[in-house]
């Protein structure tokens, strides 16, 4: 049934230095992971992470090595069974590998998609909006330089809504530039941030304190990802929304933190979700719990990033909107026709599964040796 399975790593630079709490990335790594079948079909899955092993569990090349290694032999050596029973079958034999999986679920929902002729999501429910409000990362770290990009992406009516990455500078310095970008902005522009779990409680008091009383909209994972207790403790206290990323692994986290009243939203991510079946019920399991929903990303390229567009369309409630920005982020194209961003949002597609076509040329040039 499926004759090949291949693993590509691909180095992209990226428009600009773009820094984390965590990591300043320059270059991107995409993981595309190619599935062909017997009959002639080809799926394309992504199981990008971000800056190596200081984000996650997961690097590129562990990816890499144990799609080759173990999920590669296990799906080649499968027959007769539908896509339900063949991730039935890998969540048996391979322990975690989140991305990994995500990736290869992706490209397996393509093929299905293909094969009846219809958009990926119409597996997934079926969408509910044709496009998706898509915000934008500043991340330069330079107040001036932030204002400056801001102001082109509205101007552009590329962006209208803005999330900031801090927690890699003293707590003041981060809370006071953020701030000032607000100011700059003014109040009907949306402006969140992203701690990416860098403050400990006592941090978190002042700093969010300061940013609800600044307009500040929405607080990422501003504690430790282990540390549920404090997050919770957070959500009650403050009325800015408070937002869960990383803590958030899937379906059994989500159920956990909802039954802790930890967030009052959900960054739903496909790859820290392993897949994008799993990222609908992390998405079923916030709607039951009253708890609003964002479509969040690794800074996957096109084929993760439209691969989260067809989950994130099915969701009912979307209120925080979206962050797939990561392929204006790469310097290099890999799709024959880009994706499409128009009037602050990003539209899908409605040709026949992920309805994208890889250019497998430029990739070929690209492609790690």
């Amino acid at each position: 049934m499926y004759k090949s399975v291949e693993t590509i790593l691909v180095d992209i630079p990226t428009i600009r230095p773009h820094k984390l709490s965590v990591a300043t990335m320059q270059t991107q790594t995409l993981v595309l992971v190619k599935i062909t079948t017997e009959d002639g079909f080809i799926g394309w899955g992504e199981a990008t992470t971000i800056g190596g092993l200081s984000y996650g569990e997961e690097s590129p090349e562990s990816v890499k090595a144990n799609i080759d290694t173990y999920f590669a032999p296990l799906l080649i050596s499968i027959k007769n069974l539908n896509v339900a029973q063949t991730l039935k079958q890998i969540r048996k034999s391979i322990n975690g590998n989140r991305f990994a999986k995500c990736a290869i679920q992706t490209a397996l929902l393509d093929i299905q998609a293909k094969r009846l002729g219809v958009p990926l999501s119409e597996l997934l429910g079926g969408r509910l909006r044709d496009s998706l409000p898509v915000l934008w990362t500043l991340a330069s770290g330079n107040t001036e330089k932030d204002i400056a990009e801001a102001k082109k992406m509205i101007e552009l009516k590329r962006h209208n809504t803005f999330k900031l990455k801090i927690g890699s500078n003293p707590l003041q310095q981060d809370v006071d530039h953020v701030i000032a970008i607000k100011q700059a902005l003014g109040s009907e522009i949306s402006v969140r941030v992203d701690v990416n779990r860098a403050w400990s409680e006592l941090e978190c008091i002042n700093g969010i304190q300061q940013l609800q009383d600044g307009g500040i909209d929405l607080i990422e994972q501003p504690c430790a990802i282990e540390n549920t207790d404090a997050l919770a403790r957070l959500t009650q206290r403050f009325d800015v929304a408070i937002m869960a990323d990383e803590a958030l692994t899937g379906p059994l986290s989500a159920y956990r933190l909802a039954k802790q009243h930890a967030a009052d939203v959900y960054a739903v991510k496909v790859e820290q979700s392993g897949g994008l079946i799993e990222a609908c019920e992390v998405a079923n399991i916030a709607k039951l719990a009253g708890i609003d929903l964002y479509g969040g990303t690794m800074l996957e390229g096109p084929v993760g990033s439209i691969a989260s567009a067809h989950a994130f369309s099915t969701f009912e409630n979307l209120a925080f909107g979206t962050e797939l920005f990561g392929p204006l982020l790469l310097t290099e194209e890999i799709l024959k026709t880009p994706l499409r961003y128009e009037n602050f949002e990003l539209v899908l597609p409605t040709g026949s599964g992920l309805g994208i076509e890889v250019d497998e040329d430029k990739i070929e040039q690209l492609r790690r040796k």
